[in-house]
């Protein structure tokens, strides 16, 4: 009798252990919501950013991007920011500093708040939401309160931040959103 439990135990564990290794792996992006392009994040208006320029004390503090893709910061002015990854904005400011006023400028470079994402159609309660990292459309429906009894809960339609129109996704728990992003959950047809 023990024999057989031990057969079938490890009978049982070889076949999970084929069965995912047969299973494809999931691409990074692959209908998540998120291209590899998108991954990296790009700062627009209404994020809050913490600027440290070391051993410059009154250079350094809390700033938003403005509704025209810029931060105004002391002493430099406004520097572009819409669009930029956090590393290439930091580098502009180094610059923008290394330009006459400062030898040699280090600059550190944080997001503190994203800027909301917006979520409507079949939610309970559709409006403007705080982003927090790694975010899912699924996480997002549950802040909103849940799917309507009319939604279609297989598929969602993403307006990125900047982006001329909405694009359809496959409803998964890997989909991703970014901030800036306007979610649109379709109702259903049967």
């Amino acid at each position: 009798m023990k024999f057989m439990l031990k057969l079938l135990a490890a009978t049982f564990a070889a076949a999970v252990i084929a069965a995912c290794a047969t299973t494809p792996s999931a691409q990074p992006g692959a209908d998540s919501g998120a291209t590899r392009d998108e991954v990296r994040y790009r700062l627009g208006a209404g994020d809050e950013l913490r600027l440290i320029v070391f051993d410059e004390e009154e250079l350094s503090g809390e700033f938003m991007v403005g509704g025209a893709g810029t931060v105004a910061l002391p002493l430099i002015g406004d520097v572009e920011a819409e669009g930029l990854t956090l590393a290439q904005f930091q580098e502009a400011v180094e610059q923008k500093l290394a330009n006459g006023y400062l030898n040699d400028p280090r600059v550190s470079v944080e997001v503190l708040n994203y800027r909301p994402y917006f979520i409507l159609g079949e939610v309970n309660t559709p409006g403007e939401y705080p982003y927090r990292e790694g975010l899912t459309v699924l996480n997002a429906v549950a802040t909103a309160e849940g799917f309507s009894y009319r939604a279609d809960s297989k598929r969602v339609f993403i307006k990125r931040g900047g982006a001329d129109g909405e694009r359809e996704y496959q409803l998964t728990p890997e989909t991703r959103i970014q901030p800036g992003d306007t979610i649109r959950i379709p109702e259903r047809f049967f």
